[in-house]
C-alpha cells in the first residue's frame, strides 16, 4: 500500500513514520510512505504556496497551484484510490473508516496549513475529507500521521500478531476488556481469577462483559450507534 503526503513542512513527518510498527511495515515492503514538499512545486521564485484571501480577512490561504502541480505528477504515475484533506470539516476518523481505508492500493493525503486551502483544490481533486476530532490544530500534519498509522496496522502482515488489530478498542464497537501481565499479585492487586484460570471460554465471556461495561461508563454513545 502507497501514500503520498503533500505538505509544507516535510520534517513535521520525518520522526513518526521512523519508527516502530510504521517503520518495520516499511521496511517489510508492505507500506510504501513517500513526503513531498509543496514548495518543490510552486513555481515563484521564492517558492511561495500562500496568498492573501480574496475578500479580505485574517491569515494566508494556501495555493491551488502546487497542489495542482503536485497531484498531477503523481496521478501520471499511478492510479490512486483516493485524495484526502485532513480537515475538522471533514468526517471523523473511527475504525471503520480506517478499515476500509486499509483495502486501498494507493492513497494522497494533503496537508493544509494557515488559514486553509483555496477551496478548488477540495472541489477538483479532493475525493474525501478526514476529520481526527472537533479541533483546530497548527496544520494537517499531525493529523495526517494519526490517519497513516491507523491504516497501516490493519494492512495484513504489519503486526506480527494477526489476530491483534481485530481485537482493538472500536473494532467490534465496544472498547476493550482490562489487559494484566506478570506479576499475578503485585503488592496486594492481584489479577482477576478468572484470567488464570485457563477457561478460555469463560474468559472470552468475562472480557465481553468487561469491555461493555467499560462503553457503558466511558463511552455510551457507542452502545448507543
Amino acid at each position: 500500500m502507497r501514500f503520498d503526503l503533500i505538505t509544507v513542512l516535510p520534517g513535521l513527518l520525518e520522526s513518526p513514520f521512523a519508527h516502530s510498527i510504521l517503520q518495520r511495515a516499511q521496511k517489510k515492503g508492505i507500506a510504501e510512505i513517500h513526503v513531498h514538499n509543496l514548495r518543490d512545486y510552486s513555481s515563484s521564485k521564492q517558492k511561495s504556496v500562500d496568498d492573501y484571501p480574496y475578500g479580505g480577512g485574517s491569515g494566508m490561504v494556501m495555493t491551488i497551484e502546487p497542489f495542482a502541480n503536485c497531484i498531477e505528477k503523481l496521478k501520471s504515475e499511478r492510479d490512486y484510490d483516493e485524495v484526502i484533506f485532513m480537515s475538522p470539516d471533514g468526517e471523523t476518523l473511527n475504525q471503520p473508516i480506517a478499515n476500509q481505508l486499509s483495502t486501498k492500493k494507493n492513497i494522497i493525503i494533503l496537508c493544509g496549513h494557515y488559514k486553509g486551502i483555496d477551496q478548488r483544490i477540495r472541489d477538483i481533486f479532493v475525493t474525501r475529507e478526514i476529520s481526527i476530532g472537533d479541533y483546530v490544530l497548527s496544520g494537517g500534519e499531525l493529523p495526517a500521521a494519526v490517519l497513516v498509522d491507523a491504516v497501516v496496522r490493519l494492512i495484513p502482515g504489519v503486526l506480527s500478531d494477526e489476530t491483534s488489530a481485530l481485537s482493538d478498542s472500536f473494532q467490534d464497537g465496544l472498547l476493550d476488556a482490562p489487559v494484566y501481565t506478570r506479576p499475578a499479585d503485585w503488592n496486594g492487586h492481584k489479577v482477576p481469577d478468572i484470567l488464570l484460570s485457563g477457561n478460555t471460554p469463560e474468559i472470552e465471556k468475562w472480557r465481553f462483559e468487561q469491555a461493555v461495561e467499560r462503553t457503558r461508563q466511558r463511552r455510551p454513545d457507542l452502545l448507543d450507534e
